[in-house]
């Protein structure tokens, strides 16, 4: 099971896949929901307080490297500007729902995105992105499996 678990923590660390995909493999493969629940919304979590700090350093620096990159980050800072007027206007609450809906283009990364393209402080994005992040991972686990999945 411990690989199971290495597997399910990886996958949620990926964006685009985060909770969404990461949930249900692990249950999949074998591991209980609530296991999978948990296991995955750490792993997503884990990469969001150096994407929050570094990606504008890191943007900046790609952007000198080739224009396939700067072409690359534009893209992203393209969706994360589509992204900014909701978290503008609701603050908090609008990161958590960014982050809460598990639908493609939101998640975990998109919310980290958008909260270092508006130069928000780490110690005011995370609470927001985790209480999303638990959000999103109780609606895919009462979509995929039912609510009474989560209490064992």
């Amino acid at each position: 099971m411990i690989k199971e678990a290495l597997i399910t923590f990886f996958m949620a660390m990926v964006p685009v896949i985060e909770l969404r995909g990461a949930i249900p493999y692990g249950v999949i493969a074998g591991l209980s929901v609530p296991a999978a629940f948990i296991i995955a919304v750490i792993g997503n979590l884990v990469p969001i307080p150096v994407l929050v700090v570094f990606t504008r350093k890191v943007f900046e620096w790609l952007r000198t490297k080739s224009g396939g990159l700067d072409r690359f980050v534009s893209r992203l800072e393209a969706k994360a500007e589509k992204n900014k007027e909701v978290v503008e206007r609701y603050e908090f609450w609008g990161l958590v729902v960014l982050v809460a809906i598990p639908l493609p283009g939101t998640g975990a990364w998109t919310g980290a995105l958008v909260a270092a393209m508006m130069d928000m402080r780490l110690k005011r994005a995370m609470p927001a992105i985790i209480l999303g992040v638990i959000i999103a991972g109780i609606i895919v686990t009462t979509v995929t499996y039912g609510a009474g999945a989560l209490l064992g």
